[in-house]
């Protein structure tokens, strides 16, 4: 599947600070249903208030697998991977911290929040 046209579907806010890697579109053997997954990097900026003088990035954390607005009757799950940030001297670690993800979650905000407002069952689009 194209990259580019996968944008179209994301956040505008997600786009701004991650870069969209890989997309698939994967077999589910437990429901026997085609999903894509969406592989996302967060791009190389430092949180606000930090300095690149004093902090380096030191690679990526584990990923986090975040369920998405299904397209054409297809589960859709973002695969991010946050970058980690290290302080020179102290090896104090910081990331960055965004709220796409609604809290106590694996949905986007924006999807849990279409969820609240229709009282549907997000596991309805994994089966």
């Amino acid at each position: 599947m194209e990259i580019g046209i996968v944008r179209n579907f994301l956040p505008e806010e997600l786009l701004e600070n991650f870069d969209v890697v890989l997309v698939q579109e994967l077999g589910d053997l437990t429901t026997k249903k085609v999903i894509l997954e969406i592989h996302m990097e967060e791009k190389n900026n430092l949180p606000g208030g930090y300095s690149k003088v004093d902090y380096e990035s030191k690679g990526f954390s584990s990923f986090s697998r975040v369920q998405d607005f299904p397209v054409r009757g297809k589960a859709v799950y973002l695969v991010i991977r946050r970058r980690r940030w290290r302080h020179k001297e102290t090896k104090e670690e910081i990331t960055n911290d965004y709220s796409f993800i609604a809290e106590g979650s694996k949905l986007t905000k924006e999807l849990s929040d279409f969820f609240k407002g229709t009282g549907r069952d997000p596991g309805r689009y994994d089966k």
